[in-house]
């Protein structure tokens, strides 16, 4: 009796190939939903929303070339991949009223070795926000702030912040009158001021966290966030927080955010860092979030500055009920 003999096919072999990677983006998912903030699942959840990105256009392409397989375990992953990355998203928070005034800010890391100050004088043109924060502002942009900052005279900024290349600081601009609010707690970058807005008094601060473990050390944006806590419990009436978290808002920075500062970050699609990537591949690490008597209305992405970073534009006005 004749022997069969099994015959290599290369579409079986790239097929399993194909089950073989898609491993890696449904673990990544199932690190995210898994709600653990041990340092190791916080750092991988990051990378949900490029993650997901990625794979969409795997499966897509293993479904035109007819690897059914391998497409449906695609289309598993993207699916538990979508689900870890919508509290990013689709962050819900309280309604806007329709019949209130609206505010809007534009917020953005400029990078401190930035010196391409006409680019982001036409970001804060074009963008036309009635406040404006600006987080890394460096030596090129400082020393031509009235420039960067026309239209916005009221103004403050923080303690200066040394880097190892340059000194840097945060900013606030306003075409509103700003009260100028206390240095923040020892360890944590911020500006805060009190703005004089049609919607009446609004907190604002901007802030930029450490970056995560294990480019510093692991508590460092948990007691810095912890910080922001104390600063932001000193305030009355609506709070605004925008700037750079280095963390995207379904990590543990903001569930953190959200469940010990009772704030609500803006949906975060597309992203903001590298700004050197498609937006749609980048992680929204600069965010603004804001407290319950607020609510968002809109949230897009300004002009480049010539950063790492985009800047983000959001609009708000207060909150239904």
């Amino acid at each position: 009796m004749a022997r069969a003999v099994r015959v290599w096919r290369p579409a079986g072999v790239l097929d399993w190939l194909a089950r073989l990677i898609l491993v890696v983006p449904l673990g990544l998912a199932l690190v995210a939903l898994s709600g653990i903030g041990h340092r190791w699942f916080d750092i991988l959840a990051q990378f949900t929303a490029p993650a997901l990105i990625a794979t969409a256009v795997l499966t897509l392409l293993l479904a035109v070339t007819r690897l059914t397989g391998a497409a449906t375990h695609g289309a598993v992953a993207c699916l538990a991949l979508l689900l870890a990355v919508s509290p990013q998203w689709f962050p819900g928070g309280p309604k806007p009223t329709t019949d209130t005034p609206i505010v809007r800010l534009y917020s953005a890391n400029l990078y401190y070795l930035n010196g391409d100050v006409a680019s982001i004088r036409r970001s804060i043109v074009e963008a036309d926000a009635d406040v404006v924060v600006l987080i890394e502002l460096g030596r090129d942009a400082a020393g031509r702030i009235d420039e960067v900052l026309e239209g916005y005279p009221y103004r403050a900024a923080s303690m200066r912040m040394d880097q190892t290349r340059g000194p840097s600081r945060s900013v606030i601009g306003s075409r509103y009158p700003l009260t100028v609010l206390d240095d923040p707690p020892d360890g944590l970058h911020a500006v805060a001021a009190v703005a004089t807005t049609p919607l009446g008094r609004l907190n604002v601060v901007g802030v930029h966290l450490t970056r995560p473990w294990p480019f510093q050390e692991q508590w460092g944006q948990i007691s810095q966030t912890m910080a922001l806590q104390e600063v932001v419990e000193g305030m009355t009436g609506p709070v605004v927080v925008a700037g750079d978290f280095n963390s995207v808002s379904s990590a543990r920075i903001g569930k953190q955010m959200r469940r010990d500062l009772g704030l609500y970050p803006a949906p975060g699609f597309p992203g903001t860092w590298p700004s050197n990537l498609p937006a749609a591949l980048g992680m929204t690490i600069d965010q603004v979030y804001a407290s319950p008597e607020l609510g968002f209305v809109a949230r897009r992405l300004a002009r480049p500055t010539g950063s790492d970073h985009r800047p983000v534009v959001t609009e708000f006005t207060r909150a239904a009920n």
